[in-house]
Formats: C-alpha cells, sequence, structure tokens
C-alpha cells in the first residue's frame, strides 16, 4: 500500500525559533492576524515592503519564497497566498499548502513545517486540508525513472504543523492522522491508475486488494471467469473476452456497522481500453491506462474508511477486465445477456463501462444496501459538458445528491448534476434487445446513466462520471500532472458525513 514515507508532526512554537528546511506561513489579503506586521517585526518590514512594491499579492495559489538570513531559525521562508477572508475554503488552503510545500522541496528542503493561522477556528478540518495538500501537492511517480538517485535525494522527509497556541495541539493531531490518512489512499489510486497496464492488469488490481484485506483485515472475494460466467455475468464476460489477461470481479467488504445493511461502491475497472473492435484512435489511447480510475477510487475509498474505522458497513464492488479487439472479441451487432436477466444490443464495443457497470450494479443490489454509488470514467461526453472542473452526478436520491455536492465543496473535488428525465430512455430503446449501449452523441453522459438506472432496482443510487477528471494534462497546486486519485476524498468525505448523520438519527 501507498506509504508516503514521511514522518508528521504537531508542534507548539513560534515562527521565529522553528529550525528547519523552510517553514510555510498563510496570507489573507485582508490579513486578520496582523501577519505581516508580525513577519515585519522579525524581517526588518521585508514582507510589507514586498507587498507594496506590488513584487507579491497573497492571491490563491501565489507563493513567495524568502531567504531570512538568520533572522529566523528557518533557511526559508514561504508567504503562500489565501485570497479574500471572504471567500475563503478549505480548498485554497489546501492548494496553498500543496503550492508552498513542492516549492520548498524544489529549493531543496527536505524538513517543513507550515505555521497554523489563527484565523481558521476550527483546528482539526484545518490540519486535515493542511496535511493533504502539502502531501498530495509533494506526489510524484518515479517508480519508472531508473535513473532517480538525484529525485529521491530530493524529498520532504518531515512535515510539522506548528502552532502557537498549546490547546489545539490535540484537534490538530487528530487533524493530521485523518490527513494523512485520506492522502495516503488518494496516492495510492494514483499509482495505481499512472503504472502502465502491463503492471496493472485485473490480476494485479485483485492483488493490490488482497493487500488492501490483509492490512485491514477485510473480507475478500475474487471471482474469475468462470464464476462469473456461472454467476450469469453475461455483459462482463463478454467485455473481457477479446483479452488474453483474465478478468477478475472483486468484492472487498469493511463491516464497521456490523450486520446493518450496507453502503455498496462500484468502481469502474478497465484496466487498459482499446475500444474493442470499435478501436479508438491511435493518439492518446496510452491514456487509456486512466479507464480503471473509478475501481481505483473505490478501493482507495475502502482503505480510508477501514483505517479511519468509520462505524459503517461499505462494500466494495471492482469489476476489472480489458477492453481488447481479437477474434474472440464481443463485436457490434452482438446482443448480451446481463446478470439481471436485461439484454442490450451493442452499437459499440468502446461503450463498454456501462456494461461492466450493468453486471456490478446488479450484484450490488443483492447485498439490500442503503444505497449504490458508482464511480466510473464513463463517457468523454462528461469533458465536452461540465469541461475539467466538475465531476459529473446522475441518481434517484435528492438527499443523497445534497450529501454528495457538500462532500464536494469540501473537498474541492466539486459535483454537478445533470438531469434523467424520462425522455433521454427514448435514446437507448433497441429494436431487438431491451436497450442499446449507446444513444448517441447527443446527452452522451445522460443516456450512459440512464443505461445503468436500469440495474439498480428501487435501491438509492448515484453515479459518478469521472471521465474529465482521472487524468490532468497540467499541473495544478497539489496535483501533478498524470493521474489525479480524483474520488477518493470526495466519497471519503461523503462516507464520514453519512456516518455522522447516522450515528445522530
Amino acid at each position: 500500500m501507498k506509504d508516503s514515507g514521511m514522518k508528521i508532526s504537531v508542534e507548539t512554537g513560534t515562527i521565529k525559533n522553528w529550525r528547519g528546511g523552510g517553514i510555510v506561513v498563510f496570507l489573507l489579503e485582508d490579513d486578520p492576524d496582523k501577519t505581516v506586521a508580525s513577519l515585519d517585526t522579525l524581517l526588518a518590514g521585508r514582507v510589507s515592503r514586498l507587498l507594496a512594491q506590488g513584487d507579491f499579492k497573497p492571491t490563491p495559489g501565489a507563493v513567495q519564497i524568502l531567504y531570512p538570513e538568520g533572522a529566523l531559525g528557518s533557511n526559508r521562508l514561504i508567504i503562500a497566498g489565501l485570497g479574500k477572508e471572504s471567500e475563503f475554503t478549505l480548498n485554497k488552503l489546501r492548494q496553498a499548502a500543496g503550492k508552498a510545500a513542492a516549492s520548498l522541496r524544489a529549493s531543496g528542503a527536505d524538513e517543513i513545517a507550515l505555521f497554523m493561522p489563527r484565523f481558521l477556528r476550527d483546528a482539526e478540518q484545518t490540519a486535515q486540508a493542511v496535511i493533504e495538500g502539502s502531501m498530495l501537492g509533494l506526489y510524484r511517480f518515479l517508480k519508472y525513472k531508473m535513473n532517480q538517485d538525484h529525485d529521491r535525494a530530493r524529498e520532504i522527509r518531515t512535515i510539522t504543523l506548528l502552532t502557537e497556541e498549546t490547546g489545539s495541539v490535540s484537534a490538530l493531531r487528530k487533524g493530521a492522522v485523518t490527513g494523512t490518512i485520506i492522502a495516503e489512499a488518494a496516492m495510492m489510486a494514483r499509482d495505481m491508475v499512472n503504472t502502465p497496464p502491463v503492471d496493472m492488469t485485473p490480476l494485479d488490481l485483485a492483488a493490490a486488494a488482497r493487500r488492501l484485506a490483509r492490512e485491514f483485515d477485510l473480507k475478500l472475494t475474487i471471482l474469475d471467469r468462470g464464476k462469473m460466467k456461472k454467476t450469469g455475468m453475461g455483459a462482463l464476460v463478454s467485455v473481457a473476452a477479446g483479452s488474453a489477461q483474465p478478468p477478475a470481479f472483486i468484492i472487498l467488504e469493511y463491516r464497521g456497522g456490523g450486520k446493518k445493511p450496507p453502503v455498496v461502491l462500484v468502481g469502474k475497472a478497465i484496466t487498459f481500453d482499446s475500444g474493442g473492435i470499435s478501436i479508438k484512435p491511435s493518439e492518446n489511447m496510452d491514456r487509456m491506462k486512466d479507464d480503471m480510475a473509478g475501481g481505483a477510487a473505490v478501493l482507495g475509498t475502502i482503505r480510508t474508511v477501514a483505517a479511519l474505522k468509520l462505524p459503517i458497513t461499505v462494500v466494495g464492488l471492482v469489476p476489472a477486465t480489458e477492453n481488447m479487439p481479437s477474434g474472440s472479441a464481443y463485436k457490434p451487432g452482438d446482443v448480451l445477456h446481463t446478470l439481471s436477466g436485461q439484454t442490450i444490443e451493442i452499437l459499440s464495443t468502446d461503450a463498454e463501462g456501462r456494461l461492466i457497470l450493468a453486471d456490478a450494479l446488479t450484484y450490488a443490489c443483492r447485498y439490500h444496501p442503503t444505497m449504490i454509488i458508482d464511480i466510473a470514467t464513463l463517457t468523454g461526453a462528461c469533458a465536452i459538458a461540465l469541461g475539467n472542473e466538475a465531476i459529473g452526478m446522475l441518481g434517484t436520491d435528492d438527499s443523497l445528491k445534497q450529501l454528495m455536492r457538500t462532500a464536494g465543496e469540501k473537498t474541492g473535488e466539486r459535483v454537478w448534476e445533470l438531469p434523467l428525465w424520462q425522455e433521454y430512455y427514448e435514446q437507448i430503446k433497441s429494436d431487438i434487445a431491451d436497450m442499446k449501449n449507446t444513444g448517441g452523441r447527443a446527452a452522451g453522459v445522460i443516456t450512459a446513466a440512464a443505461l445503468l438506472s436500469k440495474f439498480v432496482q428501487k435501491y438509492p443510487w448515484l453515479h459518478l462520471d469521472i471521465a474529465a477528471l482521472a487524468w490532468i494534462e497540467k499541473e495544478k497546486p497539489y496535483t501533478p500532472k498524470g493521474a489525479t486519485g480524483i474520488g477518493v476524498r470526495l466519497l471519503t468525505e461523503f462516507l464520514r458525513e453519512y456516518a455522522r448523520n447516522t450515528k445522530t438519527a
């Protein structure tokens, strides 16, 4: 499992006296804590002069490195902007921490401190956000860089949360532990998605689930191709038929809620998607290793739920397979018999994710769950609809949608609801089967979700389309280029709040 190898601690002390490679001080434009005046006292007015000259503005994401030259115990000082207090969010703090930590690493620091701002009253949430941001901002995928000694040498070894308020230490430590757990799970998901498909086959994904099960004492069941056939998973087996790699249906169960009905999470895991017979263009096909990001998010979430010991039962279902063209591959024009008994006519073998999810969602209903949430890199149409800023959300339960919206705003993994009106179902009607697997270009996100909705029976259900956010080509403050690990923090926050609500209900 992903272990950052960093030492995370909380200490009491002052900006002046902390000794180490670099210290980060957060600054709001309004400066309610009079941070500039405090720094000016230590640095002979350098910060106010910097602001007056316009060389630095404390806008969100802005960072400025200063060299105290003996005025502080630290070798470097970074001022990280947060913007206006009235517009402050925890995600801006997360972004500032991520950018500042990466800047300090680039400058050569190997141990850093982040001074906890006094204007934030919730110390636990502040610590969680700062640790998440700094750890995720420092993430790098170096496994395949053989000449990496120099890269490895430039790593942050220690992150310290520094506070002058002794009364906040306990809450800061609790938040730091939570932030570490969540960040490590998100980085684990990033590693899975970044790994080349030759080393992240369905069986490799199953092996990762097996390690999780051992580490956190989870119940693990893995269905192979023969068991899938015997169970009746005709859609999943058909998608897997073109690949030489065996498929795996991964079932991971965390029983923190005893015998109470579970939350079932379903994650699409196409470990490589060529498009099958309806083959994709060669350009950017190398990125199709990210088509298992939903499955990675589910495994990462199960990890956080178990590590945080949430008092709920969560089952993770991960249908894992490649989608490849061959003489044995399923074909356009085929009709597949799903586990539910419903049939699907195939118009495009590149609309395969909804097929494997159909069987997985049907299997999820066997648990008589309190809810089903699926997460998938399902449609390129989601990027057309929402760009690269929001997860597409559709579903059947308004209260769950609102809970997911709140979790999205808090984590920065925002969701946006799209409609699921009855008229859209007309687009997936088939002349020869119960439905067809694509409704055409119009409303592609919605018609894909409409198909999925036919397999969840009466149970409350949410669908999250992460196709536009699982991979980025340009780095963001705490997300380097490549796999983002999207969904782990969102689902974890959703389940934490759900657990709190369930406990108080």
